[in-house]
């Protein structure tokens, strides 16, 4: 028994202060690594092949003014048609229930993880094909629609859970005092959503003003952005102070989208909200439905189903010559031989990101202090920082180490890894908040050091999350286009990268294979979510039944 005054110490409490430090400095140590040594390598390899210029000069000389100001006309434009899309899927999703809920909400999310270079193949056949009569062709109005494809889910996710928090009796009760149903969404749900949607806005504004393949397929040569323009004057022009420049510039411009969506809302994936409150579509409560549902067809899964289509014609005669050209060995490795890779350094990076991601949200949650903070920050920075600019670093890096280190086969899943740990972090802190700390309590009375109740406690009540957060790694992490492009060799060249080649090169047999190759990307990613949606989704409860 404790004394009076005396403050009661649970078992291995001593130990946890000890234990969340040291966790804490695995994330750091591999940020550091990972993300830090290549920036400081390229900023250093800047400052020593400048000419002198001072940094408003090479903003002067390279137009970043205009570039910031095109950059964000366009992240905005659409991040604004993103939350015009996706308002009427919101509304289905957080108020209709719907059989096969599942399969719809996978639908949704397939787009946001494809490799922009897929989204950009799909949309180039989209609009040379059954859209041409709208002559858009490239461009930004066609850079535009596609964003507003990839990142539909992001709106959706973020939304709809705010959406289903609003408590339904606050409705009910201005129901009852006379208001419309309109007047009562205006006056209880759209105030509650308002944060919601400034903090998709702002997320949504954050993955445009980064966008590379995207801009550089759909672009038509003319378009031109940040990224594209750090791509530009580093590895065209060899000029890496403008490149570094570019860069820091895009940086700020990303961490004030990061700052907006913190100030208004968390960036955390939001949990799946509860389903008790949706009601089923009677009569003529179908037609809204039906008309979302083709709203759905038109802007998520055309743009895919032309692109399917488009591989089975290549040429304008039904056939399977991309899928068989998918086995050619003649400019490299085949494309089956790059989806098997892609495949095995995704599953590493997955392995790699949930490891690290796990100890970050952990640390965070536990109370790690300024070390887990760091860490935690420069594992949601590689969101915010041009892939070109990190692969690049790399590049420049790598080039200092030993061919054993250069070569290694790890380099490219740990820098797959790093785009997805922010996604593990943001799927993992809130379910460990979520965990009833006397729990834990209780399994330490018991004699369970820090690890058995991380294991017993911890772990199998966010089992379900972080098997989500572990598929939405891998699919981004086989997606991952940007700095993979650098680190690709003969036999470690990806799938996406593998189709960004096929693209650039000429003739018919080379866009029916990017298109063959592309599809099955489309699969693999497509599989993977519907898994992730069925294991994350809620399951039922049981009604009790009487003896």
């Amino acid at each position: 028994m404790a004394r009076h005054g005396e403050a009661l110490t649970l078992p291995g409490s001593r130990t946890r202060e000890i234990v969340v430090p040291m966790i804490s400095l695995v994330p750091l140590a591999f940020a550091t690594v990972v993300f830090v040594w290549p920036l400081g390598v390229l900023v250093a390899r800047a400052f020593d092949d400048s000419d002198g210029a001072t940094l408003t000069e090479l903003w002067d000389r390279t137009h970043a003014w205009r570039l910031l100001a095109v950059t964000g006309a366009q992240a905005a434009g659409s991040a604004l048609a993103a939350v015009i899309v996706a308002a009427p899927i919101v509304w289905l999703l957080a108020t209709v229930r719907l059989p096969g809920a599942g399969l719809l909400r996978a639908i949704v999310t397939v787009p946001f993880v494809l490799p922009t270079v897929v989204v950009g193949v799909a949309f180039r056949t989209l609009f040379d094909g059954p859209l041409a009569f709208a002559h858009i062709g490239d461009g930004w109005a066609a850079i535009i629609a596609a964003h507003t494809f990839l990142n539909v889910a992001v709106v959706v996710r973020v939304v709809s859970a705010a959406w289903q928090r609003v408590d339904p009796r606050e409705v009910a009760a201005a129901r009852v005092l006379g208001a419309s149903a309109p007047r009562a969404f205006v006056d209880v749900v759209l105030p509650r959503l308002v944060p919601a949607i400034v903090s998709a806005f702002a997320l949504v504004l954050l993955f445009c003003s980064t966008s590379f393949g995207v801009i550089v397929i759909l672009g038509g040569g003319e378009a031109s952005t940040l990224e594209t323009e750090i791509y530009l004057q580093g590895i065209g022009y060899g000029k890496l102070p403008d490149a570094v420049a570019l860069s820091m510039m895009q940086i700020v411009l990303v961490l004030a989208a990061l700052g907006l969506a913190r100030l208004v809302g968390s960036t955390r994936v939001p949990p799946a909200g509860s389903a008790a409150d949706l009601r089923p579509p009677r009569g003529l409560r179908w037609l809204p439905v039906a008309a979302v549902l083709a709203w759905i067809g038109g802007w998520l899964v055309l743009p895919v189903a032309t692109l399917v289509i488009a591989s089975l014609r290549p040429g304008g005669r039904w056939g399977l010559a991309g899928y068989r050209a998918l086995a050619d060995t003649t400019y490299g490795p085949s494309a089956y031989s790059s989806l098997g890779y892609s495949v095995g350094s995704g599953l590493f990076a997955a392995v790699i990101a949930v490891a690290v991601g796990l100890l970050t949200a952990t640390a965070l949650t536990r109370g790690g202090g300024i070390v887990s903070k760091i860490g935690a920050g420069l594992s949601v920075l590689p969101l915010g920082v041009s892939a070109v600019t990190l692969g690049f670093g790399y590049v420049l890096a790598l080039s200092t180490m030993p061919y054993e280190v250069s070569a290694s086969p790890m380099v490219v899943p740990c820098v797959q890894a790093l785009i997805a740990i922010p996604v593990i972090v943001g799927v993992m802190v809130p379910a460990l908040e979520q965990v009833p700390a006397g729990l834990r309590d209780a399994a330490a009375v018991l004699g369970a050091g820090p690890l058995r109740v991380f294991w017993t406690v911890d772990l199998r009540l966010t089992a379900r999350s972080l098997a989500a957060a572990a598929g939405f790694a891998f699919v981004m992490a086989i997606g991952e286009f940007g700095a993979t492009t650098f680190l690709a060799r003969a036999d470690t060249t990806t799938l996406p990268v593998l189709i960004g080649s096929l693209m650039g090169r000429p003739g018919a047999d080379n866009l029916a294979a990017a298109m063959a190759a592309s599809v099955v990307l489309v699969a693999v990613s497509a599989a993977v979510v519907a898994l992730v949606e069925a294991v994350s989704s809620p399951r039922p409860r049981r009604k009790d039944t009487a003896c």
